[in-house]
């Protein structure tokens, strides 16, 4: 009976959120903001309607994990090797331009000021390692409910998968140098390429033999089961090896999806793939909504009160790093104009990403630095709210200045 106040729970904190997205559309912003909004009105911080019991339920987890790997189908499907041929030079140089700039920005920053208030410079690195991340959620569900399409679109889909390669290497291995200073042990730096190459691994291990099942599959109700098979059992085995293999739950599931996607994608033809797609539409975009919730759910409204000079240094540099890196990599490599102007807007969406990452340094610096890791804590924590609301607004925007949204399209 518990369980199924729970459920019920969980739906009407969906039905909710899902209601405040349509609301915020007819304000002409993303749907995703108002997903945001309710996730954390309704969250376990203010009304409580979905309460921190849910959240830390195994099953929750699971499910969650799910359709996270759901979500990665947005950007597997897209990471056709003919396409991405196309761009692939200058893809991974503006990546890398635009993450190595993010971490150098907020690391100085952090470094000038930290070194003027005696806190400890090792921190500034840290705080580099968690802004470098990019939550590729927030951007997609733009490019979803707007239909978006053009350059920007087509750089940013492939890129949301590379960068969050390049930010678990960066933090990862930020975290194992701090730890193994501060107790000369810590994180194994050999778990940095397992916990990239892993669920690579096993998302293709399961998309290839996928890609065979859907070429001779031609109903549409086969072609769904046929992925939700895949999804659950590349789940099923990615959740296995967080339980057995790592040291703490490290994983990413929307990296597996992708990886999963993105093998069946290059088994299949260009056209296969766009019906797959259009067909698993629905499964995604309630994957998408639940998704966001999630990550919206645990922010603190109270942060925002809290947020001081801190969290407004991470947030300016933050966004100075990821546009212009991503504007001096795109001009470097000749890619389109509106790719150079805009690309960078669409980087700056930040919180569920930047969330696993401070919680796993504040509970890495909990014994050695406690007052260290309560800094990184509250600031990430207010930067999360404060930078997700104007990032999602500034991410429309700039999609919208490149001409790519369904209304640009339209008017001309």
């Amino acid at each position: 009976m518990h369980l199924l106040f729970l459920i019920m729970r969980w739906v009407l904190t969906i039905l909710g959120s899902y209601l405040c997205g349509k609301a915020v559309s007819k304000l002409k912003l993303p749907a995703i903001l108002g997903w945001l909004i309710g996730g954390m009105v309704l969250g376990p911080c203010a009304l409580n309607l979905l309460p921190q019991a849910l959240m830390d339920a195994p099953w929750y987890n699971t499910i969650i994990h799910v359709l996270e790997c759901c979500v990665g189908l947005m950007i597997g499907t897209e990471l056709v090797w003919g396409e991405i041929k196309k761009y692939g030079k200058a893809l991974i140089i503006t990546t890398l331009s635009q993450s190595i700039m993010t971490f150098g920005v907020v690391t100085a920053c952090f470094v000038l000021v930290f070194s003027m208030l005696n806190i400890p410079l090792y921190l500034a690195f840290v705080f580099g390692g968690i802004a470098l991340a990019t939550a590729p959620a927030p951007a997609l569900s733009i490019v979803r409910e707007f239909k978006t399409d053009g350059a920007v679109t087509k750089t940013l889909i492939p890129m949301a998968a590379l960068d969050d390669i390049v930010g678990v290497i960066v933090f990862f291995t930020t975290i194992a140098m701090v730890a193994r200073g501060l107790s000369g042990g810590g994180m194994p730096l050999y778990f940095v390429p397992v916990m990239i190459f892993l669920p690579l691994i096993i998302g293709a291990a399961i998309g290839i033999p996928t890609g065979f099942v859907l070429k001779k599959t031609t109903s549409k109700g086969s072609v769904i089961i046929t992925l939700i098979l895949g999804i659950i059992l590349t789940s099923v085995i990615g959740i296995l090896c967080n339980t057995y293999l790592m040291p703490s739950p490290l994983l990413n599931f929307m990296l597996m999806g992708m990886a999963f996607s993105a093998a069946f994608s290059n088994v299949i033809s260009k056209e296969e793939v766009e019906d797959v797609t259009e067909d698993f539409n629905p499964i995604l975009g309630i994957s998408m909504l639940v998704v966001i919730i999630n990550l919206g759910a645990p922010l603190d409204y109270h942060a925002i009160l809290g947020a001081g000079f801190f969290t407004f240094i991470y947030i300016a540099a933050r966004a100075f790093g990821k546009y212009f890196g991503a504007r001096m990599g795109a001009k470097a490599t000749h890619m389109p104009i509106t790719v150079q102007k805009y690309l960078g807007f669409t980087l700056l969406p930040h919180s569920g990403v930047s969330l696993v990452f401070t919680g796993i340094a504040a509970s890495m610096l909990s014994s050695k630095a406690p007052e260290c890791a309560t800094i990184i804590s509250g600031t990430i924590a207010a930067a999360a709210i404060i930078n997700e609301i104007i990032a999602v607004i500034m991410a429309k925007k700039g999609f919208e200045w490149a001409g790519e949204l369904d209304s640009a399209k339209s008017l001309h």
